[in-house]
């Protein structure tokens, strides 16, 4: 047995009386505790650190992948009803120490939890207070850890997401995708996806009401017109302007806009061919559509003219006669 095994055991035993009751409660206890010991020294078991604090004493983590300031009451409205009527709340954030006493720890995950939290001691229930679990986390793990927490999450835009891998993609990987990847666990072309959506131009975010109407799918949409010049300068014209309207166009009609900039015009016609002699100025203009063929003429076209341009026609369609 270990010399900490010892000194635990020590501390246990002492002060136990020689009843048989009080040794036998003891004995009872010792056994208890040393399972729980040497559990813990084993590794079976992972002891937490959870912390009730006052939510001001926490600061968002300046990479948290969230946006703060878009927290609503509106859409924290369920988490602050659940917190209300639970009278406390049920999971922990995770935060790690930041060694400032006035502000003593940073959220990695957990800024709806906060801002529910700090809304309802603003609203009437000052004895709620801030759940946390204290970690020890590099940079990369926190950005792990909140990514896994919050990949699946709706409330979580393409955007924000997007632009929280890029950020990482440059301070933890040496911009190697591929190498991130494989610590996220994800495949090289899903990740690829949301990086591109980080490199939309800001004309065209600010065309969208939120940050959080922005999607996946619009930068897919846009990326083969925006590496081309023209059609680039047009969109981003376009942008411009659909931001100055102000209008708050939902993402659909947005997308609708900046396409049609760059669509090219469908000829619906179909091939035209033209019928006229050397003297004729107009002549006839034939137009085949699909299995039809359309004839159109001036109506001021001279007896002598359609006849011209009819027997052209005609030789067009079936070859000269015998």
């Amino acid at each position: 047995m270990s010399k900490r095994h010892d000194a635990v055991f020590d501390d246990v035993l002492s002060g136990l009386g020689d009843s048989p009751a009080k040794e036998g409660r003891g004995g009872a206890r010792f056994l208890a505790r040393s399972t729980r010991v040497g559990e813990r020294l084993s590794g079976e078991i992972e002891e937490k650190t959870l912390r009730w604090v006052d939510p001001a004493q926490c600061r968002m983590w300046a990479r948290h992948n969230r946006a703060y300031e878009l927290l609503t009451e509106d859409n924290c409205r369920d988490l602050i009803d659940g917190i209300k009527s639970q009278g406390r709340q049920e999971f922990p954030a995770v935060v790690r120490a930041t060694g400032d006493d006035a502000v003593p720890y940073e959220v990695v995950c957990g800024a709806r939890r906060h801002f529910a939290v700090s809304w309802l001691r603003a609203h009437n229930f000052p004895q709620m207070r801030y759940l946390v679990e204290v970690r020890d986390l590099t940079d990369e793990e926190a950005f792990r850890l909140a990514d896994i927490e919050n990949r699946d999450r709706e409330d979580i835009s393409d955007y924000e997401r997007a632009r929280d891998y890029a950020e990482a993609l440059r301070l933890y990987y040496g911009g190697r995708q591929r190498d991130m990847a494989q610590r996220l666990e994800v495949s090289d072309a899903w990740l690829s996806r949301y990086l591109q959506l980080a490199k939309l131009p800001d004309e065209i975010v600010a065309a969208f009401g939120s940050i959080r109407d922005v999607r996946e799918a619009h930068a897919r949409s846009l990326k083969p017109h925006l590496g081309r010049g023209p059609e680039r300068e047009a969109i981003l014209a376009e942008a411009r302007a659909i931001a100055a309207e102000g209008k708050g166009l939902d993402p659909a009609a947005v997308l609708r806009r900046l396409r049609a900039v760059v669509a090219k015009p469908t000829d619906r016609r179909g091939k035209e061919t033209v019928f006229k002699g050397p003297r004729h100025q107009r002549g006839m203009k034939m137009r085949r559509m699909n299995r039809t063929i359309q004839l159109e003429f001036l109506d001021t076209a001279g007896r002598a003219d359609l006849e011209a341009a009819f027997e052209m026609f005609l030789e067009a369609q079936f070859g000269r006669k015998a």
